[in-house]
């Protein structure tokens, strides 16, 4: 099979794994379980808590110890067999510990599908940076899809959207084993430090203060993604109280408008070789900041009714915003990194954006959406919410101006990847 079919399916099963339930787990908490409110933000910080750790830890296996691909197929096979026992949850506390379960050994083998793929289109001399955003849109095209078959298929607010995951998990840990060889780059005979030893190697990058500036607003942008995650369809869902708005199409399928999102994804990602070569990782990156304030404002003042243009465009925008820092950044750590730590290095990524930053995201926006936000009865100010969200993203991005200070000089290009990074000693 041509190697980019290969990479492209293993894209679209990565994250249709995830799509299967990570937008619809809001309802299947409130109207099926009809749990409290209280612990379903511990939810989503499962993703954080997971990411903070073991993306650089399987990181450090696989440039070690045991080839990516097989770390790799191994984590979706143990992972979708804690998706089928999501359903046997008696209670909140056994749901949190299984869906922590589920996301040790998800999270990680995003940071280690990048690696296995950057490593298979180098063996093939081909640049990482014209070749992978190509391949990489199928994961967006895969989100959409068990997006959408959860949602056609009632699931929305049954436990069949689990069933669904772990049939794609079962299926991408066979596949996994298939996958073109991304062998241990590091020795054991190569440590010459305590860091070294213990596999850290990939935080020396933080020595670099570019590089440090860059994994600090990587990390404020991480927590800006997860308020999306955590309350989109529910911002939707909330003006099902609201007669006027009860029976609209955007209430009854949020996760279907929601997923406009993963379509301009899909567009967005296409864009990433012309901007990223043309303009740098500095103007993609703010572009990404002001695209995320433009996102939450659209949000601010939208609903389901007359202003669902402004929810539709904010879906659009999404797609920048999310891109732009997620892609892009992914791709720019490709190219500052030393090729026998690239598992490590993609791993300490995700530990800034989906670890730190979506614990911070979580825990932060829920303090203050308890404290300032919400009213009698549990009634939320979405406007304060979302306008709060956008102004702190257009903070962002008038601080990162300034303090990243990476230069891309006016139609320089972005130097070829090829087989000599994996061949390096």
């Amino acid at each position: 099979m041509n190697l980019k079919l290969r990479l492209t399916l293993m894209n679209f099963l990565q994250f249709f794994v995830w799509g299967a339930w990570l937008i619809t787990v809001g309802a299947y908490w409130f109207q099926n379980r009809q749990w409290s409110g209280t612990s379903f933000g511990a939810i989503f910080s499962t993703m954080g808590i997971s990411a903070l750790f073991m993306p650089s830890l399987m990181g450090i296996v696989a440039d070690r110890w045991i080839n990516a691909e097989r770390l790799y197929g191994a984590l979706h096979i143990l992972g979708g067999v804690f998706l089928c026992l999501l359903p046997r949850a008696a209670d909140p506390n056994q749901f949190f510990w299984l869906i922590l379960a589920t996301m040790l050994c998800y999270m990680p083998t995003i940071s280690l599908a990048i690696a296995v793929a950057y490593n298979a289109l180098k063996q093939q001399g081909m640049d990482v940076v014209r070749d992978y955003p190509p391949i990489r849109v199928w994961g967006t095209v895969g989100f959409i899809a068990a997006t959408w078959t959860t949602s056609w298929l009632g699931f929305e607010s049954s436990p069949g959207q689990f069933y669904v995951a772990a049939a794609g998990s079962f299926l991408l840990g066979i596949y996994g084993f298939t996958l073109p060889a991304a062998p241990p780059r590091l020795g054991r005979d190569e440590s010459r430090s305590l860091i070294d030893a213990l596999g850290l190697t990939s935080f020396r990058l933080f020595r670099d203060r570019n590089m440090a500036v860059f994994f600090i607003f990587a990390m404020l942008l991480g927590a800006a993604l997860q308020l999306t995650n955590a309350y989109g369809v529910t911002f939707l869902k909330d003006f099902e109280s609201l007669p006027q708005f009860k029976d609209s199409f955007g209430v009854r399928h949020a996760a279907v408008i929601v997923s406009i999102s993963q379509i301009s994804e899909t567009l967005f990602i296409l864009t990433i070789p012309f901007f990223l070569k043309r303009f740098g990782i500095k103007t993609v990156m703010t572009i990404s900041m002001i695209a995320w304030f433009l996102r939450f404002g659209l949000f601010a003042y939208g609903d389901p009714g007359p202003g669902l243009w402004m929810i539709v465009l904010s879906c659009i925008v999404y797609g920048m915003a999310f891109d732009f820092f997620n892609i892009s950044g992914s791709l720019f750590v490709e190219q500052q990194s030393d090729p026998r730590i690239r598992a490590s290095a993609q791993g300490l990524f995700m530990l800034m954006t989906n670890g730190i930053g979506a614990v911070l995201g979580s825990s932060i926006s829920g303090w203050m959406i308890d404290r300032f936000f919400t009213g009698p009865g549990g009634a939320k100010d979405w406007h304060g919410i979302w306008t709060t969200f956008a102004l702190y993203s257009l903070a962002m991005a008038i601080l990162f101006v300034p303090l990243f200070r990476h230069r891309h000089g006016a139609g320089a290009r972005v130097a070829a990847h090829g087989a000599t990074d994996v061949d390096a000693p």
